[in-house]
């Protein structure tokens, strides 16, 4: 491995349980890739901005000229993008909020998910760009969702792995850090993940 791209999203700081996993995963990549280059995204101190009408035309539009025009505004799109081409192992570190992603991550996603670049629509449907690259998934959440009731009310790792898999990311990886806020779970969660992250394929 040459290159990882590490995505935090908590706001949290040290009271965020995925950070705590994250820094773990981290090490152990570092230990088993010395020479590997780690670029960290920090989502939550390094806000992103949300697509306005100048960047969706320059990362969108078909028309040259509407794309050269707004250039300017795709600076950081372009960017994030080829920081996450030149990686070879995605990493998204992010708390599930209101049983989805928060919007945050949401926002770095919609600036490198880019026709052209990240996927391209064909005759035979979408074809990612982003192909021979793995990610690992750290998902934090107060209640348990990999089984029992709440399950269903997981938009989370459905989705990320959807739209990885639509830019062509399909050796996806989870490490669930699960049920901090329930008195059963608290005091286990962040162990079981760290003990998950030992276990991973690397």
């Amino acid at each position: 491995m040459k290159q990882a791209l590490i995505i935090e999203v908590s706001p949290r700081g040290a009271e965020s349980a995925s950070r705590e996993v994250t820094e773990a995963l981290s090490a152990r990549l570092e230990a088993r890739f010395p020479e590997a280059r780690f670029v960290r995204r920090d989502l939550a101190n390094d806000t992103l901005p949300h697509l306005d009408i100048g960047a969706l035309k320059a990362i969108s539009s078909k028309d040259p000229l509407e794309a050269e025009a707004n250039k300017q505004s795709a600076v950081l799109s372009d960017k994030l993008t080829e920081e996450l081409l030149a990686s070879d192992l995605l990493v998204i570190a992010t708390p599930m909020w209101n049983f989805g992603i928060p919007s945050l991550l949401k926002a770095w996603i919609d600036l490198v998910v880019r026709p052209g670049r990240t996927f391209n629509y064909a005759k035979e449907g979408v074809v990612g760009l982003a192909r021979n690259k793995k990610a690992i998934l750290v998902l934090a959440s107060g209640g348990v969702f990999t089984e029992g009731p709440w399950k269903a009310w997981d938009f989370v790792e459905p989705y990320l792995r959807t739209v990885l898999g639509f830019i062509g990311i399909e050796d996806v990886q989870t490490v669930r850090v699960q049920g901090t806020n329930m008195p059963a779970h608290a005091k286990s969660a962040v162990p079981n993940a760290v003990a998950a992250v030992e276990a991973l394929s690397l």
